[in-house]
């Protein structure tokens, strides 16, 4: 976990909003919160804590995420890594590292890069090792699991950082893939431009881990994978 290095006080409003999640997952929401609270924040909470903190220029959401949510977090990385296989798609993953604009800033479960320039710069940096978040390119693809509503306007942070492709998973239920239109907004569509794979296909795969031993998943899953890089 990061240090706060600032001697500048941080402040926030003293009645934030607060929602509880039935599986466990909380968030917390700060109506009014200037970007030098927001960073401090960042550095203090650090990373793969299990607590998201989302800021859209002005609002500051905390999330703490529940079993289930870092169950289908787990799921969902293990399809997209079956498939990368399967169809011999080259990529680099970034986790849930945070994402920061000049104005804004995130923490997705899931980011990967798939343009080719950017696995080069990122593996490059990665070769050194580098803990500079300007060696890194922005992620190609987001993956966000939504157990209740975002409370901050997060398709604008995603729409600052150029993220082509955001996954959201709704409730465990409901699998949307957006794409960013050149107006900046985004649009719901079938299938992934990266991994050419529908979205009912995802959340197939998702319901079926439910019922089978995790090896006998596993290896479905894996053989599917496969048969669609043969297909290509």
């Amino acid at each position: 976990m990061s240090a706060i290095t600032s001697t500048e006080p941080i402040t926030i409003s003293a009645d934030p909003a607060f929602v509880p999640i039935e599986d466990g997952d909380q968030r917390t929401v700060f109506r009014g919160v200037d970007w030098h609270t927001y960073t401090q924040l960042s550095e203090a909470t650090g990373e793969g804590q299990h607590v998201r903190l989302i800021y859209d220029g002005k609002d500051l959401e905390i999330m703490v995420t529940g079993y289930v949510h870092e169950y289908l977090k787990e799921l969902l990385g293990t399809i997209v890594r079956a498939v990368t296989m399967g169809r011999d798609i080259d990529s680099v993953g970034s986790g849930e590292t945070t994402w920061k604009t000049e104005i804004r800033g995130l923490e997705a479960d899931l980011t990967y890069c798939f343009e080719p320039e950017k696995i080069r710069v990122a593996k490059a940096a990665l070769a050194r090792l580098s803990k500079e978040p300007a060696d890194y390119p922005r992620p190609d693809l987001a993956i966000e699991i939504d157990m209740s509503p975002p409370q901050v306007d997060r398709p604008a942070i995603y729409t600052d950082l150029g993220v082509a492709e955001v996954w959201r998973l709704v409730q465990g239920r409901v699998l949307i893939i957006e794409q960013l239109q050149a107006d900046g907004s985004y649009a719901s569509v079938e299938e992934s431009r990266f991994l050419q794979v529908r979205a009912e296909d995802i959340l197939r795969w998702l319901n079926e881990a439910a019922t089978e031993r995790q090896a006998t998943w596993s290896r479905r899953l894996n053989q599917w994978a496969m048969g669609l890089g043969q297909q290509a």
